[in-house]
């Protein structure tokens, strides 16, 4: 006698990954989520690749893991993809300090933040 099966986050036709603990701050990172809300998976990945941003490297690996997952784990067609959402969320802070004139203490914080990637597959229009 198991338990029952959890039910599915996401709908059938989509599948999703998630980054945690990138050493970035989301207010940053959520820059990099907006670039790619709403495109094609090829054309994001493009816009990944050739960012000036440092974190873009980690956000396309994730995507890459949302492309695999709906590919190996779901089924669905990767030329049909679509980035569909791109949340960003606060992960934990780093407190750490410096010492400043006259005994006074500057806190410097250091934010790390998570990101979650859900593809849709959509059927083309012809």
């Amino acid at each position: 006698m198991s338990k029952t099966r959890n039910p599915r986050r996401c709908a059938d036709n989509e599948a999703m990954a998630k980054a945690r603990m990138l050493r970035v701050s989301p207010q940053k990172l959520n820059l990099v989520a907006q670039m790619i809300r709403g495109k094609k998976v090829e054309q994001a990945l493009t816009d990944l690749t050739f960012s000036k941003k440092r974190i873009a490297l980690d956000v396309k690996k994730c995507l890459q893991s949302a492309i695999a997952n709906a590919e190996n784990n779901h089924g669905l067609d990767v030329d049909e993809l679509i980035v569909a959402e791109a949340w960003v969320g606060k992960n934990l802070t780093m407190k750490r300090g410096r010492p400043r004139a006259r005994g006074r203490f500057g806190r410097i914080l250091k934010p790390f933040a998570e990101i979650t990637i859900k593809v849709r597959q959509v059927e083309e229009q012809a």
